[in-house]
């Protein structure tokens, strides 16, 4: 397969020790070998491969010095776009860089499209979707975790096992199509049904084992939603800047001092939050704070976990108590706080409130109680788990909705097979579920899908 040469700037934008301009494509070395001149003058066609290079870029018109660089020259296909690779290391700098991929596309390079370094990766071969969509979960880890689990997609870990799958699958379409080419063997149906069974019971059990790991993979992959809630003045900016040790939001002793909600990430005991703090829910006649606790209201609905904050120091009200009943189904933590002040609630009646749910008790102006929040906030979601090494973590929602597919169609193929459904008609839900499970790795998806996944990418991944 063969494209033009395409080119982007491959390190974030801004002041920096170094920036990268990557090229790649059939004329990358020769593109590169028109502006770049080192100090032996030896042309960049004679160079070997996967070498580093110093020397200057010039205008070929003018002879005019554009930047001193370090230039790495690859062959293609041991890169990873399995073409020819040019890197640019330059200074690092809005201006330097942007001269740079000035003079490269001038010199006969294209802009490169979003992701399209990697789409190239995908369609030469170099990796599968399910590896391809790993490298953007990569540049998006947020914790040690999620990045283990990219890295391992990355390697192929998904892609091994998504294979085992339909290579099961495979072997099962071939005893049924012995069966339908042969059948006036009354023996060949006999041996068909039994390994049907056999391979479609594994298949399934693998797909049900990947699920089980979703949850806990997306959550490492988009962070987990989690709300603070509680009345106005009980301590949840205080809770929000304890957790992220910095002073995000506005603490102070007046009543509804937040109006709007404040979203930061922050890495919690290798779990990632997108904490939330909220509006105090309250009813309030200023419009203001009322649009904020609407909003509020809003960011519940879609939150994962709930810290329901609680004043150490103020008697349990009838707000706190409908807090309880509104966050009822949901997953929290009471965080109890303000115990460096005198005992006014009634824990026991917290407790029965709580019921199942942790209480952890704070006083987060003097940093008392944080520790163990954080440690309640881990083992809620992972206490007792395999760490990510030991897993295949499915973690797109993308793969994990295929999954819920194919696992529906090869429960359908095992039904049918169990009622004495002729074989040439179960094959079709197997036949089914072997194409759904392609769609994961890229073998059988459709072109437009391949375009709108690498749109998402950065401009020079």
């Amino acid at each position: 397969m063969e494209f033009d040469t395409i080119a982007a700037i491959s390190t974030p934008m801004g002041e920096g020790a170094i920036a990268i301009v990557r090229l790649s494509g059939d004329e990358a070395i020769a593109i590169a070998d028109k502006i770049f001149k080192s100090p032996g003058g030896q042309s960049l066609t004679a160079k070997a491969s996967h070498t580093i290079h110093y020397g200057h870029l010039v205008e070929p018109k003018t002879n005019e010095v554009v930047e001193e660089v370090m230039l790495s020259l690859m062959r293609g296909p041991k890169t990873f776009t399995r073409e020819d690779v040019i890197e640019i290391n330059c200074h690092g700098g809005l201006v330097s860089v942007n001269r740079v991929l000035k003079l490269v596309l001038t010199n006969g390079a294209r802009l490169a499209e979003p992701g399209e370094f990697t789409k190239r990766a995908f369609l030469n071969g170099r990796i599968d979707l399910s590896q391809a969509e790993a490298v953007m979960d990569l540049i998006r880890a947020k914790t040690d975790r999620a990045m283990n689990v990219a890295l391992g997609q990355m390697d192929g870990k998904l892609s091994r096992l998504i294979g085992d799958l339909r290579q099961a699958l495979l072997e099962t379409l071939a005893q049924v199509e012995v069966n339908i080419d042969y059948p006036e063997y009354d023996d060949v149906e006999e041996m068909t049904v039994p390994v049907l069974l056999e391979k479609c019971t594994w298949v399934r059990n693998e797909i049900i084992q990947l699920l089980q790991t979703s949850s806990q993979g997306k959550i490492l992959r988009e962070g987990l939603s989690t709300v603070i809630l509680g009345r106005p003045n009980v301590g949840k900016s205080s809770l929000l800047n304890s957790l992220v040790q910095e002073n995000k939001a506005i603490v102070t002793d007046i009543a509804g001092t937040t109006r709007d909600i404040i979203e930061e990430y922050v890495n919690v005991r290798g779990v990632p939050l997108r904490l939330v703090d909220t509006a105090g829910i309250r009813e309030t006649e200023d419009i203001v704070e009322r649009i904020g606790v609407e909003r509020s209201r809003e960011a519940l609905r879609g939150a994962d976990l709930i810290l329901l904050v609680l004043n150490y120091s103020d008697e349990l009200t009838v707000e706190d108590e409908r807090l309880f009943e509104t966050i009822e189904a949901m997953d929290y933590i009471v965080v109890v706080n303000k115990t460096d002040l005198p005992q006014k609630i009634d824990l026991a009646r917290v407790k029965e409130l709580a019921g199942k749910h942790r209480i952890v008790t704070t006083s987060l102006l003097q940093e008392e109680g944080v520790i163990e929040l954080e440690e309640a906030i881990a083992a809620l979601f992972f206490e007792g788990q395999i760490e990510a090494g030991d897993l295949t973590y499915v973690s797109n929602a993308r793969h994990i909705a295929l999954l819920h597919q194919a696992q529906a169609t090869v429960e359908d193929a095992l039904a049918a097979a169990q009622a004495g459904v002729p074989v040439d008609m179960v094959q079709i839900d197997v036949t089914r579920t072997w194409e759904i499970l392609g769609e994961i790795i890229g073998d059988t998806v459709q072109e437009s899908l391949i375009n709108q996944l690498f749109s998402q990418f950065c401009l020079g991944k």
